[in-house]
């Protein structure tokens, strides 16, 4: 008899805004935008707090458009250090609920919790004390959705934001994704929602009632496939398996496809930031980095690069991702999703040749490194390099 699969996706509201107004409570129930300043050149919004998010602030939206819509809003340039430690907190926090727990970038995860119920209880009670822990220990609210697939957790997660709970009740996955309007639909952006439209489909039943050979003669094989999925709630995520593979990685998903080459990486630097962030924290090293992106019409591509010497800092990691971009970027379709990685890691522990000639990696790597360990015996230390500091 199989068991009943139970997945938890736990999402951290407006994150970056919501660590700025715990850290500053003049900025509470005022609008946050992070991202940058006023006059920033070339600046993007990162994250907008629910305040902001009223007049219209997204993230990925240009921060000279978000200055526009709420000039009287609080613009911060942002403290990634500080993400990572609350992030980190909150992370630690699920090891407890869960062994197996899939981080997907550094504000929401997924949570296995199939077979924990004689434990724990029931899911919703469950995911009640998760929230309630999270709040007393960290002063952060996040949203929750459960289902039997991740896909429907995910989209779940994103119903009731903030301080959400959202479950899809086991076999009722269908009558679930048949419920939802098209733009709640994890995946389906407003350029897809625009084609849908012109081909009479307005629904999700309109699209479940098509045949898997039909959406693909209009939307192309990887798109038609996609919609076929998602509307039975059965769509897979996978990114997250392969973290577990010997590799950490972060991805994310944009709520409006990226065509800006500037926003682009951006994005890419805070996700390489993370999974070096995470390096450090685990003590690992690896020679290999994969790119991930999905397009504007559900076509996935990835890449991938290994190098004799090791990645040796976030710069240094982000260089190579960049390279890999410019190689697989088609700038003619927008992006609608990101991943970094790094694959094949190992111990530091481990012996490796070093390199015969010093290239000035060894001491900028132990430069960061004292600076991840300063910050984590003293969290209130905001210790970060110029390099990062532009936008």
């Amino acid at each position: 008899m199989s068991l009943e699969k139970v997945f938890f996706h736990v999402d951290l509201d407006a994150f970056f805004a919501s660590v700025e107004q715990l850290d500053h409570p003049e900025y509470r129930n005022r609008p946050v935008v992070v991202g940058g300043k006023p006059g920033d050149r070339r600046c993007v919004v990162s994250t907008a707090s629910y305040e902001a998010r009223k007049f219209g602030i997204h993230s990925a939206m240009p921060l000279a458009t978000a200055v526009r819509l709420c000039p009287n809003a609080i613009f911060i340039r942002g403290n990634y250090k500080r993400y990572q430690e609350k992030s980190l907190q909150v992370m630690e926090i699920f090891s407890f609920y869960s062994p197996d727990v899939i981080q997907i970038s550094i504000d929401e995860a997924f949570l296995d919790m199939t077979g924990t119920e004689r434990l724990f209880g029931k899911s919703e009670d469950v995911a009640k004390r998760l929230k309630n822990e999270i709040l007393e220990k960290t002063g952060l609210t996040v949203s929750v959705g459960i289902a039997s697939t991740m896909y429907c957790a995910k989209i779940a997660s994103g119903l009731q934001k903030p301080d959400g709970l959202t479950c899809v009740p086991f076999g009722k996955e269908n009558d679930f994704m048949l419920s939802l309007p098209l733009e709640k639909v994890w995946g389906i952006g407003e350029k897809t929602r625009t084609r849908l439209k012109n081909a009479g489909l307005k629904t999700t039943k309109d699209i479940y009632a098509k045949s898997l050979k039909s959406l693909q003669s209009i939307f192309g094989e990887s798109a038609g496939a996609f919609l076929y999925n998602a509307v039975r709630g059965n769509r897979e995520i996978t990114f997250g398996e392969e973290a577990k593979n010997h590799s950490l990685s972060s991805e994310t998903t944009f709520d409006f496809d990226l065509i800006d080459q500037y926003a682009v990486e951006s994005a890419l630097m805070e996700l390489c930031r993370y999974v070096m962030f995470r390096m450090h924290r685990e003590k690992v090293r690896s020679h290999t980095v994969c790119l991930k992106i999905r397009f504007e019409d559900f076509t996935t591509i990835s890449a991938q690069n290994t190098s004799d010497r090791a990645i040796s800092s976030e710069e240094d990691l982000f260089f190579r991702i960049q390279k890999l971009l410019e190689k697989k970027w088609d700038k003619k379709r927008g992006i609608r999703l990101l991943g970094v990685a790094v694959e094949n890691v190992e111990k530091l522990e481990i012996p490796e040749q070093k390199e015969l000639f010093e290239f000035g990696d060894e001491k900028l790597s132990k430069l960061e490194k004292t600076l991840y360990e300063m910050e984590d015996k003293n969290p209130l230390l905001k210790v970060r390099r110029a390099r990062l500091l532009e936008k």
